[in-house]
């Protein structure tokens, strides 16, 4: 009996552990509830609602095929070899099989469950499969981790030239086993349910997975590049959640973006190009976790970087998280992540550069944030953007780069359309006024939205000068390498 251990990977088509433990023989999935451990990792509640939606979707399409899903709870990562072993026992699985996970906690947990079965005599097979390529096998000549994007994505392209990662089969039907799969559950303590409104707007299951795939790479893809950066267009391909969730797997959506563009990453549709770049950036940090453990355990990619006189500053930061900055862009933002669990992606680089230089609060409270909110939240991910953002990351924006938030609002919100949806209070303004509410002087109705915190040119200035004051990364013997 082969036991495919489910984790980030919630779908059963093109899902590399699933498609080796049927090939092997009678299958049986497990997936280990651990709400301790989620809290730790600062997991939404609306992220975890997803993860137990799209169970409930996924138990569905394994029962048709007689693959019993069972759950069983381990509340810390501490605890997974024992309970894996318990049911390894029990059922006398052979085998165990799982698709790759990263981060330090989760190198440790498979590692620790690894050898407990393997002690046993059960063997542990895990498979690259929310990768393209396997950690570690993209590297500089020196034989280490890329730090800049352009170089990564480089190699990648000449690895993709050389072979394209091809599509698992879905396992077929296999006899009725006399097990009985688990009841999912609807809710877990600790994590309140989020409301039918932003359920609603992220449906679960690989269906809807591949139907969002589909509608964009057919009607959106072609105007990618020119619309993405616009909040109030539907111009991104809003597959996040499904990638986070492992619902649907970067294969699928590079063959959905190849098949649209006659086969090319690199010309053709700009569109298409560009979108298979955000593929790669995802990609890109992932392998920034691996190569460089330190900003798993809550560090600064760039060490010297640990030194920033960061303010102390509860109420600037509660203003922010509670979108009542008096900047309307970056209220506007914070109120679609609070009510959808989601912001658009330049957004989530304005608010960012807005909390981390103009209110020069630390980057970790911004990212435990997004984290504890976001139904897309991604460690690799959300960290890259956020020490991108702050000029503390790889490849990051250079520090005097920092977005003004008035020209990011005029420039890709023109007509005010975001922020008067998601800023009722500011309807009545003209697309003129409606950026900067301060400056119509208070006349139009808008009494309950509050002035700016903070004067955005004498906030930059302290932010740059902090920056300057850092010690250099020479003098610290900081390497690039």
């Amino acid at each position: 009996m082969q036991l495919i251990w489910l984790r980030s990977d919630l779908r059963q088509h093109d899902n590399t552990a699933l498609a080796a433990a049927a090939e092997r023989g009678p299958t049986v999935a497990v997936y280990l509830l651990s709400p301790q451990q989620w809290q730790e990792h600062d997991d939404a509640p609306c992220k975890i609602d997803f993860w137990l939606r799209n169970l409930r979707e996924l138990s569905k399409s394994l029962g048709a095929l007689n693959i019993p899903l069972l759950i069983r709870t381990a509340p810390h990562w501490d605890q997974a070899p024992a309970v894996l072993l318990e049911l390894c026992r029990q059922l006398k699985i052979e085998a165990v099989h799982v698709n790759e996970e990263y981060g330090i906690n989760e190198s440790r947990r498979d590692a620790a469950v690894a050898e407990t079965l393997q002690a046993e005599g059960i063997t542990f097979h895990s498979y690259l499969d929310q990768l393209l390529f396997k950690p570690g096998s993209v590297l500089t000549k020196t034989g280490t981790y890329f730090q800049v994007f352009s170089q990564f994505r480089k190699v990648c392209y000449e690895r993709l030239h050389r072979s394209m990662p091809s599509l698992k089969q879905a396992p077929g039907k296999q006899s009725a086993l006399n097990i009985d799969s688990d009841p999912v559950p609807t809710t877990i303590e600790g994590f309140p349910t989020p409301g039918e409104s932003l359920r609603a707007l992220w449906p679960a299951g690989e269906a809807e997975a591949r139907r969002r795939l589909n509608t964009f790479a057919d009607a959106q893809i072609d105007y990618y590049k020119s619309e993405r950066d616009f909040p109030a267009k539907p111009g991104t391909s809003q597959l996040s959640a499904y990638l986070a969730a492992g619902v649907i797997s970067p294969r699928q959506c590079l063959h959905a973006a190849l098949q649209c563009n006659q086969g090319e990453f690199e010309s053709g549709k700009v569109g298409a190009v560009t979108w298979i770049n955000e593929l790669l950036w995802r990609e890109f940090y992932k392998h920034i976790l691996v190569g460089y453990p330190r900003v798993s355990r809550h560090r600064a990619f760039r060490p010297e970087t640990e030194a920033l006189a960061w303010r102390d500053a509860p109420a600037d930061l509660a203003a922010w998280q509670e979108a009542r900055t008096g900047l309307p862009i970056i209220d506007a933002a914070m109120r679609q992540l609070l009510e959808t669990g989601w912001m658009h992606n330049r957004l989530r680089m304005v608010v960012a550069m807005f909390l981390t230089k103009n209110l020069l609060i630390d980057w970790r409270e911004g990212e435990r944030f997004f984290m504890r909110h976001l139904i897309d939240g991604d460690l690799a991910a959300n960290n890259g953007g956020w020490q991108w953002s702050s000029s503390t990351g790889t490849d990051s924006a250079p520090y005097f780069r920092i977005f003004n938030p008035l020209s990011q609002s005029e420039k890709f919100d023109s007509e005010g359309l975001f922020i008067k949806h998601w800023l009722p209070e500011l309807a009545g303004l003209n697309k003129n006024e409606v950026h900067n509410p301060a400056s119509a002087g208070g006349l139009f109705g808008i009494a309950d939205y509050p002035a700016p915190i903070v004067n955005l040119s004498a906030s930059r200035e302290r932010a740059l000068t902090a920056f300057k004051n850092l010690p250099s990364r020479a003098s610290q013997g900081v390497s690039d390498e």
